[in-house]
């Protein structure tokens, strides 16, 4: 049974119309939630990573976490500067994130790579979609961060996929 939407919105002298500014909320949730998954994924990665290359592959995924934590934060503050509530719990996270859980027993290296590269081209391409959606709605701002978060997920899919690369 899908839960009941009960997107309340603060008052605020945005211009976007209260309906526009509900739907964005509630698609910046689903970023949020992201965020903060893939913010843990990779600390999961970080702290648990061993093999090859491990002082490489572990510092890539400290820096991989801080790019992320930086999302957290821009997304959270655009959620309330529409007029929402951000739903950035660890809690929130696992009900609003759009990624697979991440497996606890990964220590490989390469396995750590592969599987992060799976969660951050799930959530690029969830972020395409969150784009045209914001654009649809006439919304640039939140497009233009979905833009910026994009492009940076992007960078860091290529970080991790060079690994497996040529």
């Amino acid at each position: 049974m899908a839960k009941k939407d009960k997107t309340r919105l603060h008052t605020s002298k945005n211009p976007l119309s209260e309906n526009i500014r509900g739907s964005m909320v509630q698609l910046l949730q689903k970023h949020l939630g992201t965020a903060v998954d893939l913010t843990y994924q990779t600390k999961q990665a970080h702290w648990n990573v061993k093999g090859m290359n491990f002082i490489a592959v572990h510092k890539l995924f400290d820096e991989l976490h801080e790019v992320t934590e930086a999302y957290v934060d821009d997304i959270a503050e655009r959620l309330t500067g529409l007029g929402g509530q951000a739903h950035g719990t660890v809690q929130a996270a696992t009900e609003n994130s759009v990624l697979a859980p991440y497996p606890l027993d990964l220590v490989k290296s390469e396995d750590h790579l592969k599987r992060l590269a799976d969660s951050y081209a799930h959530w690029s391409d969830e972020v395409q979609k969150g784009i045209e959606e914001a654009s649809e709605a006439g919304d640039a701002l939140t497009e233009d961060l979905l833009t910026e978060v994009g492009r940076g997920l992007d960078k860091s899919l290529y970080f991790l996929e060079s690994h497996f690369q040529g």
